[in-house]
C-alpha cells in the first residue's frame, strides 16, 4: 500500500495512493487507520481520489475508522471519491457515516471555518 501522512493543525490527512483497495491492501490500510485514528485529533481526511475501485475489505477499512473516533465526535471525511466508488457507499448505505468534498484543500478550509464558528 502506498500513502502520505501529514498533519496540519491536528487535522490528520491521509492520502492513498493506491487505484484499487481489496483485500490486501485493505489489510494494510486498516492497521494504519488504527494508528492514526486516535482521539487526539481534530479530523482525519482520506483522501481516495487515486481510487478507482474498491471492494467491501477496503470498504470496512473506512468503517474502522469511523467506528474509532465516534464516540469522540471527530470527524472522518473522504476526498476525491469517484463515482464508482460513491455508488458503493451509497448501496451499502455508508455514505451517510462521512463527510464528502471534492478536494482535500476544499475539506481543510470547511472544517476550519466550522471550528472558528
Amino acid at each position: 500500500m502506498n500513502f502520505t501522512l501529514e498533519n496540519q493543525n491536528n487535522i490528520v490527512i491521509f492520502r492513498l495512493k493506491n487505484s484499487n483497495v481489496d483485500g490486501q491492501v485493505a489489510a494494510q490500510l486498516k492497521a494504519k487507520l488504527l494508528i492514526v485514528a486516535q482521539p487526539d485529533i481534530e479530523a482525519l481526511i482520506i483522501d481516495l481520489s487515486p481510487v478507482e475501485a474498491i471492494d467491501s475489505s477496503g470498504l470496512g477499512a473506512l468503517l474502522l475508522a469511523h467506528r474509532q473516533l465516534k464516540d469522540y465526535s471527530i470527524p472522518v471525511i473522504l476526498t476525491g471519491v469517484k463515482d464508482f466508488v460513491r455508488s458503493l457507499m451509497n448501496i451499502t448505505r455508508i455514505d451517510e457515516l462521512f463527510e464528502f468534498y471534492d478536494t482535500v484543500e476544499e475539506a481543510l478550509e470547511t472544517f476550519v471555518k466550522e471550528a472558528e464558528e
